[in-house]
């Protein structure tokens, strides 16, 4: 039986062999999240890159370009990092070069993965599918915040690991961790997160309903997933 794990930050990669495993990478507030409405209002490509510079150069490529950093939209790209943003059909049949924070970050230093798919509470039972399709042992890397532990991406493994109970293994503590976290949060996920850092971050920037869209399950059945250098929708 195939088996999931959680790394909890990006930093921590370097603990796991990645080699024949399948990664969901996971940015709940809000990269991940973002990534999946865009394919939901018809984007046909994303390419998540670390740096700002690398970002602009896309739009020589005519991609549009988005860019975050702490919580706020980058001068002088098109878009920022608020799924809203991408829904007023803009992103329809056009590509998209974004970087943020802390999610195109966890993105991309999960290339040794065999597979790379896209998790968000958006498109919850569209990953949880499509990985007891795969069997492929499964890690969840959270995007965390600037390398350290956050809540929010916790609870999306939590989600993850229920979803997966009867058909993988917990492989250490970690996923049992976020599987009763996310239980004792379920009833409400907004209450139990709203004494935490990135949530009282994003509201101090008066970014409130953000929150609320991401914390929404299953949207969407669409799936991104890495393929070369750029992410498609499946």
């Amino acid at each position: 039986m195939a088996s999931i794990d959680v790394c909890y930050s990006p930093e921590l990669l370097h603990l796991y062999d990645l080699k024949g495993k399948a990664v969901v990478a996971v940015d709940i507030l809000r990269a991940t999240s973002t990534m999946v409405t865009a394919f939901a209002h018809g984007a046909t490509a994303i390419f998540p890159v670390m740096e700002l510079e690398e970002c602009q150069a896309f739009s020589q490529q005519g991609c549009l370009t988005a860019a975050e950093r702490n919580g706020i939209k980058a001068e002088g790209f098109d878009l920022g990092n608020s799924p809203f943003s991408y829904m007023d059909g803009a992103v329809k049949g056009r590509s998209v070069a974004i970087t943020t924070t802390n999610g195109t970050r966890a993105i991309r230093l999960s290339e040794a993965a065999e597979e790379i798919v896209i998790g968000s509470f958006l498109n919850l039972k569209r990953v949880a599918d499509h990985l007891k399709q795969l069997q492929l042992d499964v890690l969840v890397v959270c995007a965390g915040w600037k390398g350290m532990f956050n809540l929010e991406d916790t609870l999306f493994a939590g989600a993850l690991a229920e979803s997966l109970l009867e058909d993988f293994t917990f492989e250490n503590d970690a996923t049992l961790a976020s599987l009763h976290l996310y239980r004792a949060a379920k009833p409400d996920l907004f209450a139990f997160l709203k004494e935490s850092s990135h949530v009282r971050r994003l509201q101090n920037l008066d970014i409130h309903q953000d929150i609320h869209y991401c914390l929404q399950h299953d949207l969407y059945e669409v799936l991104p997933v890495w393929q070369h250098d750029k992410l498609i929708g499946v």
